[in-house]
């Protein structure tokens, strides 16, 4: 029973801990004339998926290789069709803006390249994993993303409906804070999120022995829901307030952070077996995301409601398979 309670209350603190950060790091790049556009788009991307990130890390550094993978794969999959189809049943999202249509492509090319790198070892006749190559190479191809993105940033900025949102609704305090301040939500950000990840780590494992049920499934469905609740909350707001580029851009950035970010993390810190059930798992993530190239891509790019209702039927499905199949 503690166990179930330390994971919710580890969570809390790996998203206030997240949200810290965020705080202060975006206070300090105002000061230095960092755009609110720019800050949108890096710094509240980051922070939004710290809590994906110190799970996962912490967890490969203990051994935990299994709630790491179902950690990022899960939230990847929670993303795609828990908070996009939360979202879109609070208000159709239209996409307009060039930079989130781009992204979409590299979402579907960052996924396979995963899947790929998994089945590889199957090929050679070993078990599938994410090993310190790979990761490397994840982390090379997020640099190449990177740069391909503040290019875009810097020469396609004209009339791209996201850029104008970001700037209508940074989200920094729009006061600055004295150094002190700033210094103190850096600090206790850092130890938030190292507390609430112990706390969540602990938690998980005992209650995998507890429930009798792997520590994939609890990072697929339990941890992984609960890291993107920060990405659940503000994509929301942003389909609410008809910010349908933001919510999506918020969506797909979170998702290409926890592939070339998070999990190559854990793959260099240990190398990641890829669990029972977990080849599914990719490949659901990988139709996920091939799904949107038809929605957004094609036609209309529109997602109504009762395509948001599908994707939570999608979701909940597959969560009550998966555990019914452990």
């Amino acid at each position: 029973m503690l166990a179930l309670l330390g994971i919710p209350l580890g969570i809390l603190l790996l998203i206030v801990g997240g949200a810290a950060l965020v705080a202060g790091a975006s206070q300090i790049a105002e000061r230095f004339g960092v755009s609110p556009m720019i800050i949108g788009l890096t710094i509240v991307g980051f922070g939004t998926s710290a809590p994906e990130l110190v799970i996962t890390l912490v967890g490969a550094l203990r051994g935990e290789t299994a709630l790491a993978f179902g950690n990022v794969i899960g939230s990847n999959i929670a993303n795609l069709a828990l908070v996009l189809g939360a979202a879109a049943m609070f208000r159709a999202i239209d996409i307009q803006g060039d930079l989130v249509k781009r992204e979409i492509p590299l979402l579907l090319l960052v996924t396979m390249i995963i899947t790929v790198m998994a089945l590889d070892n199957v090929l050679e006749g070993s078990s599938p994993a994410i090993g310190r190559s790979d990761s490397i190479i994840l982390f090379l191809l997020f640099g190449i993303f990177l740069y391909i993105s503040v290019r875009n940033v810097l020469r396609g900025r004209k009339q791209d409906p996201i850029f104008t949102e970001i700037e209508e609704h940074p989200a920094i305090t729009e006061t600055a804070s004295a150094s002190r301040w700033t210094f103190l939500l850096l600090i206790s950000g850092f130890a938030a999120l190292t507390v609430g990840g112990e706390i969540t780590i602990r938690s998980s494992v005992a209650a995998s022995g507890a429930l009798g049920i792997s520590t994939t499934l609890i990072g697929l469905f339990v941890v992984a829901v609960g890291t993107s609740m920060p990405e659940l909350v503000t994509s929301i707001i942003a389909a609410w307030r008809k910010e349908s580029d933001l919510a999506m851009g918020n969506i797909i950035g979170s998702n290409i952070f926890n592939s070339l970010i998070v999990l190559p993390a854990g793959g260099l810190a240990a190398t990641i077996p890829v669990p029972k059930g977990g080849l599914l798992d990719l490949a659901l993530s990988l139709v996920l995301a091939a799904a949107l190239i038809p929605v957004f891509l094609l036609g209309k790019a529109r997602l109504g409601k009762i395509a948001g209702l599908v994707l939570l039927v999608v979701y909940f499905s597959y969560a009550a398979y998966r555990i019914s199949a452990a």
